[in-house]
């Protein structure tokens, strides 16, 4: 399966955090991550990342093309709702290109967990019939 990340600068740490713990889950599967958030994952773990450019500055368009040429099965943003973005319309791209190719899509950290779980399970290979 294709992973994809993304975490706000106040979330990455959590990022991390949770790729540690998930470590063996995630080194099965395919990791996609804008570019800040990539390094970091590969900092904190042995995870190879496919990293995009910075969020900011494109990431967040190359990250929307793969989901909307139907190229990532599950997307984990970690958002921080606290603070407001410039780039707020790129943010809720992600979420619509989600939903509309029924990919999911986690924006906190117990949903997250909750997603990494059930992959583990096999219960995303419905997403093989989306390819």
């Amino acid at each position: 399966m294709k992973i994809g990340f993304i975490a706000h600068d106040a979330k990455k740490r959590l990022m991390q955090d949770f790729c540690v713990a998930y470590e063996s889950i995630l080194s099965k599967h395919e990791l996609y991550a804008t570019g800040v958030t990539g390094r970091l994952i590969e900092d904190a773990t042995c995870l190879r990342v496919h990293k995009f450019i910075s969020g900011s500055v494109g990431g967040i368009e190359q990250f929307c093309a793969q989901i909307d040429d139907n190229d990532m099965d599950l997307v984990i943003f970690l958002r921080d709702p606290l603070q407001n973005y410039g780039h707020e319309p790129k943010i809720s791209s992600i979420s619509k290109s989600c939903d509309t190719f029924n990919i999911p899509l986690a924006t906190n950290l117990a949903t997250a967990e909750l997603m990494i779980l059930a992959l583990d399970r096999g219960d995303f290979e419905f997403r093989e019939a989306y390819r």
